[in-house]
């Protein structure tokens, strides 16, 4: 079957097309997305009125690509920025009602077993315990298990847009707000640490997500140009200096670096922040960078709901 995914992150909303069916992997048919920085149309914790135009403008469009390419079932779903607005559900009732789109926010625990279910598919039992940390403008997600279903799911308000937006009022960032910064960021994931370590240490640590694609190729990680089967890895000890060389660099500057985006580039000093926290704090000293992530977990949960 064709099925659409309509993924409405707090950076990016992205329409993924994909042919699949249960036991097969899901091949990409057709890409549609935009960078509509949800995350920055809160007002007062809300999502402004531009912000809802702009989310429903790009659902009209969604809904005639997927008619275009076929698509049989259309799945949507919102993280971080439509799940923290306080008019969130109010967003997306009309949007339901206007549209005919059902899009879904997911809570961050969904979010966080969702990206562990496609990684546990990507990588097979054969990697045993399993911890996945991922990284989103919003959110980071950690969950941890043996199993496709895993022991813990954690998800917390520390995705590289928020605290850019949020802690850092400068760019390159000042060095007090920085500290300040990694001081907040080591303290949220202190707490959490015990949860994941009593089930045990994992025999495979991972990473998703656009910030750890990007610092993986920053620190010498082949590029996308050579496809998904190649391992790729990030090392801590590299990620530790790269950090401050990330941070006193301008958005700019970072841009030229390999595989940054210049839409992203502003939000990559937290995000080493945060990646340099979890892997001090869970003690890793790498990461193999997963290409699925949440939207194939998505489709993946789909398929296995459909009745043979």
């Amino acid at each position: 079957m064709r099925l659409g995914v309509l993924d409405v992150g707090s950076n990016t909303v992205h329409l993924l097309v994909v042919d699949a069916h249960q036991g097969a992997r899901p091949l990409p048919a057709f890409s549609h997305k935009e960078e509509l920085q949800l995350a920055a149309h809160l007002e007062d914790d809300r999502l402004s009125d531009k912000g809802e135009r702009l989310l429903r403008q790009f659902v009209d469009e969604a809904i005639r690509i997927a008619e275009d390419k076929g698509v049989e079932d259309l799945v949507a779903f919102a993280t971080s920025a439509v799940r923290d607005a306080a008019n969130g559900e109010e967003v997306l009732a009309r949007i339901r009602e206007r549209t005919g789109v059902d899009v879904r926010a997911l809570s961050g625990a969904d979010e966080a077993r969702l990206t562990f279910l496609a990684v546990r598919r990507w990588f097979g039992w054969s990697s045993g315990r399993l911890l996945v940390v991922d990284i989103g403008g919003g959110s980071l997600e950690i969950a941890a298990g043996i199993d496709e279903d895993p022991d813990v799911a954690i998800s917390l308000p520390l995705g590289a847009g928020r605290l850019t937006r949020d802690r850092l009022s400068a760019d390159p960032p000042p060095p007090d707000e920085l500290r300040a910064l990694r001081r907040h960021v080591r303290a949220e994931i202190a707490r959490r640490v015990g949860e994941v370590a009593r089930f045990g240490p994992p025999d495979h640590a991972v990473a998703t997500s656009k910030t750890f694609k990007q610092l993986a190729r920053i620190t010498g990680a082949a590029p996308t140009s050579e496809g998904p089967y190649v391992k790729r890895v990030l090392r801590h000890q590299e990620l530790v200096e790269w950090a401050e060389k990330l941070a006193r660099m301008t958005a700019e500057e970072r841009t030229r670096l390999p595989g940054v985006s210049a839409r992203r580039a502003p939000q990559l000093p937290a995000g080493a922040v945060v990646a340099d926290a979890a892997m001090d704090l869970f003690g890793l000293p790498e990461l193999e960078i997963c290409p699925w992530a949440l939207r194939e977990g998505v489709i993946l949960r789909r398929l296995d709901m459909i009745t043979v």
